[in-house]
């Protein structure tokens, strides 16, 4: 492992971060302000509570995770893209430093700014609605696995796409989509028992479950069952990214 090289990459990618703070940092917190304003404060005075938690609170965790899981497939899949699309990333495989080097410069660097944007955003919840971290330790864990493991998704699209377009398919048409319906305004005790079924085909479901467990103590699926599939889809991912390297695929041409 050559961590001068990982530390290369991975400084060269928070610098980067800095240059584009607006458009990486600031903008999702102010959506995510707005959210808090509309939902929490306009239709949550007409929904009292749902399990005991008022409305405002009860979407903190969703809104976090619908922010964390667009960016850090977003900051991934751009930070290795950009140098396909210059072809400076030929440098970078040329050089005397193994695969996995490069995917802890890159998807460690997404994951950081992800991580911060999360903790941004739940400390602006905090001027908005009432908000109580049951398990602070957890939760942080939870975002961090999070974090990695959505970035490394990114880390493959950004491989896998051809041109700037193809890079916001998966978050903007399929993780926020996916995220809406995942409970992250609503308990899925609220749906019918065919739509609850049906929910339990949606990954996202399982980390909202297990996010809002951390803040709440309270979840629609079982802890062990989201820690479960959050980690079969990480080691799907490692896996993804190792038969990516091993065989070149989009990368020698």
């Amino acid at each position: 492992m050559n961590l001068r090289a990982i530390w290369t990459i991975y400084k060269y990618e928070m610098m980067r971060m800095k240059r584009t703070i607006g458009q990486s940092i600031a903008g999702p917190v102010i959506s995510t302000a707005l959210y808090f304003v509309v939902f929490g404060s306009a239709i949550g005075s007409t929904i009292k509570s749902i399990d005991g938690i008022s409305y405002g609170s009860f979407i903190v965790p969703g809104l976090i995770m619908l922010s964390v899981l667009t960016q850090s497939i977003s900051n991934a899949s751009f930070g290795f893209y950009f140098p396909r699309f210059t072809g400076t990333i030929y440098e970078i495989l040329s050089a005397p430093i193994n695969y996995i080097d490069i995917v802890l410069g890159y998807v460690g660097a997404a994951a950081t700014k992800s991580f911060l944007l999360g903790v941004l955003i739940l400390a602006t919840a905090f001027f908005f609605v009432p908000v109580q971290v049951q398990h602070p330790f957890i939760m942080l864990l939870f975002l961090v696995i999070t974090c990695l493991t959505f970035s490394l998704l990114g880390f493959i699209i950004g491989i896998l796409a051809d041109n700037f377009e193809q890079l916001n398919i998966v978050p903007m048409l399929i993780i926020t989509p996916l995220t809406f319906l995942g409970g992250s305004f609503y308990s899925l005790k609220m749906l019918p028992p065919f739509w609850q079924t049906v929910s339990m085909f949606n990954p996202v479901v399982y980390l909202i479950s297990c996010f809002r467990w951390s803040f709440y103590g309270q979840s629609d699926v079982s802890l062990n069952l989201s820690l479960s599939m959050i980690g079969l889809f990480l080691l799907a991912c490692f896996v993804g990214i190792r038969w990516i390297f091993k065989t070149g695929y989009r990368l020698k041409t």
